[in-house]
């Protein structure tokens, strides 16, 4: 029984999917004006664990992500520039270009990290059609009218508008709106379809006249399309609640007359030195920048399910490190315990085809089960893996088969880790740095440490001496 915290009720409740064993996953994804950082990584880490596990749990899952590349205005509202313009402009290059370029960059940082790829990654540009058609739901349903910007919602037809988010609508965004559009009904009303700029670089014709959509109404079009206008689970980032995904919620009701999704999921924020990650502030890191510093993206990987995604992260470069030095000790385990001859764990199957032979292991199976269904726990679950590799009662063997079983979640790709040798160059450089911590060098052996990670490896001092070891 899984049970997932929905942002609907503000409490836990099962999971019932709409239809046996499958679920319908739709992810608010990039816009693509800019590179993505690890405060916007550590959100897809958490969402991948989800898809992860549902698969475990025998779910045929069907995971579909947006990727915003017009209309998201640089307010997230209704004002501002267009982000992809004002993307454009920066680096003098076409919208088209600089779609392309950070889809890419969005990409590898999945790969970097491990993130399953969604089933479907859709853009906004190429579901126009489906956008019109739904706006014209909307009006035709009454909950439209046309202002000098472009077609509005009408919030005060939806009664529950403020409901999801519980709103103080009186003190919501007090005026600003207004100043833009003074024909606005209600300063929250939203644009469906903007008719105002005729400067924009993208613009299509809509029985409103030329222009672009709204923000909002990709998120509700795409998903009703690939998923159906009534589906499982929704996810996002908490500061989505407010504005999007509330007006997600007004869209649907106006155009199908119910909610779209039955769970709403949001993730809490990666901090940086108790800072949010902000590209205005300057503070963020890429995925890249990782392997730049000689540390392996799946360590950042390891540290955000080391945190809940409801309790959100407190990124440093000293946990980061701590966190290469847990998941390096991870694989050297895994290197231990794996059998001469590998067996393998039947895809897709949860505890069967493992061997029970060994006393005390389907309690692992049963906790690690337990701790993912109690809102994905995932903390919880790694932990477990760490009290497994510990209990001198379970055999090396079925360790092994544990951990590889486990890892289909926890995604740090240990069926793959080989036993290398070290280089001769790499043997050279640790016996020079132990050298200068003998003659209290510091200085010098740090250097040394860091010309190593440089090349790739990492050097641990233990009560057994020093073990060089590959970032994985």
């Amino acid at each position: 029984m899984i049970k997932l915290y929905n942002t609907l009720s503000r409490k836990k409740e099962i999971f019932k999917p709409l239809k046996d064993k499958k679920a319908g996953i739709y992810s608010c994804g990039p816009t693509v004006y800019w590179n993505q950082h690890i405060g916007n990584m550590y959100a897809y880490i958490q969402w991948d664990i989800l898809v992860r596990f549902l698969k475990y749990s025998g779910y045929k899952v069907n995971w579909v992500m947006n990727i915003t590349d017009v209309g998201h205005l640089t307010s997230d509202e209704d004002a501002g520039e267009d982000k992809m313009e004002k993307g454009a402009r920066r680096e003098k290059l076409s919208v088209q270009e600089i779609a392309k370029k950070y889809i890419g960059q969005f990409i590898e940082s999945m790969d970097l990290l491990n993130i399953r790829r969604p089933d479907t990654l859709c853009r906004a540009t190429e579901h126009i059609k489906e956008q019109i058609d739904l706006i014209k739901k909307i009006e035709e349903k009454g909950f439209a009218y046309q202002t000098k910007t472009g077609l509005v919602f009408d919030t005060s037809k939806f009664s529950g508008y403020a409901k999801f988010s519980r709103l103080n609508l009186k003190k919501q965004h007090a005026g600003s709106r207004v100043e833009i559009d003074p024909e606005k009904k209600q300063p929250w009303d939203f644009l469906l379809w903007v008719t105002n700029q005729p400067k924009h670089i993208m613009q299509w014709d809509s029985p409103w006249g030329k222009g672009f959509p709204g923000w909002h109404i990709e998120c509700t079009a795409m998903s009703a399309k690939y998923l159906g206008n009534r589906f499982d689970i929704h996810t996002g980032g908490k500061e989505h609640i407010p504005v999007h995904h509330t007006n997600e919620i007004a869209q649907a009701y106006g155009a199908f007359g119910k909610q779209t999704a039955n769970f709403w999921l949001h993730n809490e924020w990666l901090m940086i030195d108790k800072v949010k990650v902000s590209k205005s502030l300057g503070n963020i890191i890429l995925t890249t920048d990782f392997i730049k510093k000689g540390y392996s993206p799946l360590a950042f990987r390891y540290l955000a399910i080391t945190s809940h995604y409801r309790q959100g992260l407190n990124f440093s470069w000293k946990s980061l490190e701590a966190s290469q030095n847990a998941l390096n000790n991870l694989f050297e385990k895994v290197k231990e315990f794996t059998p001469t001859q590998t067996p393998t764990v039947p895809s897709g199957q949860v505890g069967r085809g493992l061997d029970r032979s060994a006393g005390g292991t389907n309690d692992y199976q049963k906790k690690f089960i337990d701790y993912l269904s109690d809102d994905l726990n995932a903390p919880k679950a790694l932990a477990l893996a760490w009290s497994l590799i510990k209990d001198e009662k379970v055999a090396t063997e079925e360790k092994y088969r544990l951990l590889l079983d486990f890892d289909k979640v926890l995604g740090f790709n240990l069926a793959k880790i080989e036993t290398e040798k070290i280089p001769v160059e790499l043997s050279r450089l640790a016996e020079q740095r132990q050298k200068y911590r003998e003659q209290k060098e510091w200085r010098k052996a740090d250097e040394i440490r860091e010309e190593m990670k440089k090349l790739g490896w990492t050097i641990e001092d233990t009560d057994e001496g020093p073990k060089v070891k590959r970032l994985q």
